[in-house]
């Protein structure tokens, strides 16, 4: 992570002026108008097939200097609007006043919001803890804790399937690009998005169970679901022609995985227009979709919509986060100034819990730096979002992380991950929820170290290191990929983060770890076959480039239009 910099970055001191006091705002009114348009019956809802370091990589160093905060008046400013401009009830606003105040004490008191952890000397809170070294451990009937990843008794895996990009021949397909890449994986089928469908794969064999036709393209898809494998995802209405090559994203479309079915397709209006979204996720039993014309939810069972923007409100919704927790990323435009707030809210009224107002680097409240207005959202429990920092700085790469507390709207700590020393990628543009090779858990953010020479011609390794989402630090364990392995996390399992180790040379299989999530020592899940056809498909579809799912002894690695599947049965 790079050194701040020396004026107008985080840590340099400067007076603010003070902001004239505006009136007290009333507070917003309750939840705005519902989508008018309902669910639509689906002529396809039937029951298809009911198949059942060396010292810049983690070795602790004197802590650098800490750098402050400057102290910053929290400016007097009308509670964010939920959806619909006062759709969604701000209870929080005086609690996200205060905690500012709060705040500015603590750091006259000597409390530190934000550590540039990433800096090469950067302080190990536990240097010298037990697991520093990340030590693997056999299966050989070892078993796993805090996670529900089994240990198999056998853990070299045979290849399963492979799914091949199509054919020449595929002219429809190819016309139309590809396909948007979403995965998914049920008790009773491996799952994954096509053009303009849905299909659903025997685990184990990969044959087609199941097809769920689309009428149109598929625009945004989410790894979340609830627990009896409900989803949804986001479709054109209709296929591109010549004359008409797209149709916007409008559709919402609520998908039933275990039986292979779609629940309903819905939309929403902003006036009389209908909104084009760009993202969808799934918290609880609610769907939220959202996009530049604002955002809206619905059940996830039946359709009901939940809440929708007005149409000519000056603040939406841009996008959401799913899971444990339902954040809102809410944008605000004033005079061409443009303000995000990450607001926590609840997933059946769209109330706002908590709110935590993205400042630049001197602190002030509105954004004017480029690119610290595309945020992207790493996990809801606990919060933490993403900020492409190499766009602010002007130096070209890195990801800075915002740890907030979800109660209070607080800003925890910031973390600085430089991409020339961590290997984190957030497409923080595009996909909201897209973060690729970062786990969090245990209130820990968990980053691996880019590639860099092991040493005695073993080829290049890393590891993956942990920080405390309290403070910030380092601390102290590292996990190693070992000589001739790139280790990258995946999830978390439990308490437990689930790693890929993949290798460049065809005498080594890649591997599937479990990484205990305070002492970072492993244990080895699964080892692909050390065969020269495998590393060769593996080199084109990389963890930063390709989506892995595993559960059970089996792992599921796609892009597009590609699967290869491996399993330890």
């Amino acid at each position: 992570m790079t050194q701040p910099p020396q004026q107008g970055g985080y840590g340099a001191p400067h007076t603010p002026p003070r902001p004239p006091r505006p009136p007290m705002p009333p507070m917003p009114p309750g939840h705005g108008s519902p989508v008018r348009p309902g669910p639509q019956l689906d002529p396809y809802a039937q029951l298809q097939n009911p198949y059942d370091w060396n010292s810049d990589h983690g070795v602790p160093q004197a802590p650098p200097p800490l750098h402050h905060p400057p102290l910053h008046r929290p400016p007097v400013h009308r509670p964010p609007a939920g959806p619909g401009g006062g759709g969604r009830r701000s209870n929080a606003w005086w609690a996200v006043v205060v905690a500012g105040v709060v705040a500015a004490a603590l750091i006259v008191g000597g409390g530190v919001l934000y550590v540039n952890s990433g800096d090469k000397g950067a302080k190990d809170d536990t240097a010298g803890s037990a697991g520093g070294t990340g030590g693997q451990v056999d299966a050989g009937g070892a078993t796993t804790s805090k996670g529900s990843e089994n240990v198999p008794a056998r853990t070299a895996a045979r290849l399963l399937f492979q799914i091949p990009s199509p054919k020449d021949k595929d002219k429809a397909e190819a016309a139309v690009g590809a396909a948007v890449p979403g995965s998914w994986l049920t008790g009773k089928a491996y799952v994954r998005t096509g053009v303009a469908e849905i299909t659903g794969h025997d685990p184990d064999k990969g044959t087609k169970l199941w097809t769920i036709p689309l009428p149109g393209r598929v625009c945004a898809v989410t790894g979340h679901t609830t627990k009896d494998h409900l989803t949804a995802i986001v479709h054109e209405p209709a296929m591109p022609t010549r004359a008409k090559p797209t149709h916007g994203c409008t559709q919402v479309s609520a998908l039933d995985l275990d039986a292979g079915r779609k629940l309903w397709t819905g939309s929403a209006l902003r006036g009389d227009a209908p909104i084009r979204f760009d993202n969808v996720t799934v918290s609880a039993n609610t769907v939220a979709v959202g996009g530049a014309g604002g955002g809206a939810a619905f059940d996830i069972a039946s359709g009901t919509a939940l809440w929708t923007p007005k149409a000519n409100d000056s603040c939406h919704d841009a996008g959401y986060g799913g899971g444990p927790k339902l954040v809102a990323l809410r944008e605000c435009r004033s005079n061409g100034r443009l303000q995000l707030d990450v607001q926590t809210i609840d997933p059946q009224s769209g109330q706002v819990i908590s709110a935590y107002r993205m400042t630049d680097g001197n602190g002030n409240a509105g954004i004017e730096s480029p690119g610290i207005e595309n945020v992207g959202i790493v996990s809801t429990d606990p919060l933490v979002v993403a900020t492409d920092a190499g766009a602010a700085a002007g130096d070209g790469g890195g990801t800075d992380f915002f740890s907030i507390d979800g109660r209070t709207g607080k800003l925890r700590t910031r973390i600085s991950a430089p991409g020339e020393q961590y290997a984190a990628q957030c497409d923080v543009i595009s996909r909201i929820e897209r973060c690729s090779q970062v786990a969090v858990g245990k209130d820990r953010l968990y980053l691996p170290t880019k590639e860099h020479d092991g040493g005695d011609g073993t080829g290049p390794t890393n590891e993956i290191v942990a920080f405390d989402l309290t403070t910030g630090r380092r601390t102290g364990q590292r996990a190693d990929a070992g000589d001739g392995y790139v280790i990258s996390p995946l999830r978390m399992d439990g308490g437990n983060v689930l790693a890929y180790k993949r290798s460049p040379y065809a005498a080594k299989g890649g591997q599937v770890v479990t990484v205990d999530g305070v002492t970072l020592e492993q244990t080895r899940l699964l080892e692909n076959p050390a065969t020269a056809a495998v590393p060769d498909v593996e080199a084109d579809l990389l963890p930063q480039r390709a989506e892995y799912l595993y559960s059970q002894g089996r792992l599921y690695i796609s892009a597009a239009n590609r699967v290869i599947a491996y399993g330890t049965g």
